[in-house]
C-alpha cells in the first residue's frame, strides 16, 4: 500500500514525498480512510507510529475541500495536546504536509508572552494547535472563538488525563459545536480514556495498532548494572567510544538535569539541558540546536518523553529510571520511530533495582545486561 492509495489530493502527496515518506505506517493505514469519511475515531498507538500524520493528512484534505466565505478565518480544525514540546511539533508537521494547501495554522502554548499570539489569532487561523491552559487563558479573554470548529484532535489524552487537564479540557468542549468529528488518541484504552471519550464521542471507530507497554521492536535495549558514583564517567565513556554524535538523555530531577548537563560539558561534550522551569525560549532553543547538530547531548526530564520528535535519533540513555515504569515505554520511545533502528541504554544503580523490575514486568522480559568492562 502507498499514500497514492488514500485518494489524497496532488497538494498532500507531494508534501508526503518530500518528507521521504512512501509507506503508510499501520496507524496510517487504517485511520486516514475513516477520518476522511468524517468518522469520529478512538485510537491507541505506540509512540513512533506516525500517528500525527495519520490525523494531519486526511483533515488537512477536509479542511482545503470546502474554504469558508468569511475573510476572518475562524478556526475549524483545532489540535489539543498536554505540552508546548507536543504542540510545537505538531503544528511544524501540520506546516510540512499542508505546504501545498492555502490553510493558516498557529499554535499558543504557556510560559511565553501572549500579545504574538494574540496577533496571529486577529489576523485569523483555520487551524489551531494548543495546550489546555493556554487556550482557554485565550477563550476567557475573548481573543478567539471556537463556534466554528469541523473537528478536534485530543492528542495524548491519557497523558493530559495524568496531568490533570480533564476539567479544562471539558471547558473547551462546551465552546465547540456538538455537531463535530472528535479523534482521541491515547497510548492506552484505559478505563478513564473511555470514560473521557464516551461523553465526547459518537460511534467512534477503535483502532489499536500496538501492545499496550510494549516498546517498538526498532529499539535494541540494554542495561548497565553500576554505582551511582560511575554512572556519569560511563555516559561519557559510552558517548565518546562509539562515537554519538546525538544522544538524548534522561534523568528523574530538574536538578539532576542541571547538573548533569554541566558536568557533560566539562568533559568536552556539547550539552543542553530541557526541563520545566527553563523558559520556553531556552527549551526551544536547546531543541533546536539538537536537531541541527550543535548539541551534541540533550538532558531532559519526563516533560520531553512524549513531545520530542526528532527524525532517526539514534541514541535513548536513561541516566536515571523513571519511577512509572510506563514512562520508560514513552522516554525510549524516542529513538526507533518511524521504522527506524535505535537503542536505548539504561543505567541502572543498586537502588533502582525495584524499578528495573517493574520495568521489565511490564514488558514481560528481562533486559539484556551488558558488560561494564567492555
Amino acid at each position: 500500500m502507498t499514500f497514492d492509495d488514500f485518494g489524497l489530493q496532488t497538494e498532500l502527496l507531494d508534501a508526503v514525498k518530500a518528507s521521504g515518506y512512501n509507506t503508510p505506517t499501520s496507524i496510517q493505514q487504517q485511520a486516514i480512510p475513516e477520518i476522511l469519511n468524517g468518522k469520529d475515531l478512538l485510537g491507541a498507538a505506540q509512540t513512533g507510529t506516525g500517528k500525527t500524520a495519520a490525523f494531519t493528512l486526511p483533515l488537512l484534505q477536509r479542511l482545503a475541500a470546502r474554504r469558508p466565505e468569511a475573510k476572518r478565518r475562524p478556526v475549524r480544525l483545532l489540535v489539543i495536546a498536554p505540552t508546548r514540546e507536543l504542540a510545537a511539533q505538531i503544528h511544524e508537521s501540520i506546516k510540512k504536509y499542508g505546504a501545498n494547501l492555502p490553510l493558516r495554522s498557529g499554535v499558543v502554548f504557556g510560559g511565553v508572552g501572549m500579545q504574538p499570539q494574540i496577533d496571529r489569532l486577529r489576523k485569523g487561523v483555520d487551524i489551531l494547535i494548543a495546550t489546555p491552559g493556554r487556550l482557554l487563558d485565550h477563550l476567557q479573554r475573548d481573543n478567539l472563538r471556537l463556534d466554528q470548529v469541523e473537528s478536534v484532535v485530543l492528542d495524548e489524552a491519557d497523558r493530559m488525563l495524568d496531568m490533570g487537564f480533564i476539567h479544562d479540557i471539558r471547558k473547551v468542549m462546551k465552546k465547540v459545536p456538538a455537531s463535530r468529528q472528535t479523534l482521541l488518541f491515547s497510548a492506552t484504552f484505559s478505563k478513564e480514556i473511555r470514560q473521557l471519550a464516551s461523553g465526547m464521542q459518537t460511534n467512534p471507530v477503535e483502532i489499536d495498532v500496538a501492545p499496550h507497554n510494549s516498546a517498538a521492536d526498532t529499539v535494541e535495549q540494554s542495561v548497565y548494572r553500576l554505582e551511582k558514583a560511575e554512572k556519569r564517567p560511563m555516559l561519557s565513556r559510552l558517548i565518546r567510544e562509539g562515537g554519538w554524535q546525538q544522544v538524548l538523555v534522561f534523568t528523574r530531577t530538574k536538578h539532576g538535569a542541571n547538573n548533569l548537563s554541566k558536568q557533560l560539558d566539562k568533559d568536552g561534550l556539547s550539552t543542553a539541558a530541557i526541563h520545566g522551569n527553563k523558559s520556553q525560549t531556552a527549551r526551544t532553543k536547546a531543541l533546536d540546536g539538537f536537531k541541527k547538530g550543535h548539541v551534541r547531548v540533550l538532558v531532559a526530564t519526563d516533560i520531553a518523553a512524549r513531545g520530542l520528535d526528532i527524525d532517526q535519533l539514534p541514541h535513548v540513555v536513561n541516566f536515571d529510571l523513571p519511577h512509572v515504569a510506563e514512562d520508560y515505554v514513552h522516554r525510549i520511545g524516542r529513538t526507533g520511530r518511524a521504522g527506524n533502528s535505535g537503542e536505548a541504554i539504561s543505567l541502572v544503580a543498586p537502588d533502582e533495582g525495584k524499578l528495573l523490575k517493574g520495568i521489565e514486568r511490564l514488558l514481560k522480559r528481562p533486559l539484556k545486561r551488558a558488560d561494564t568492562a567492555a
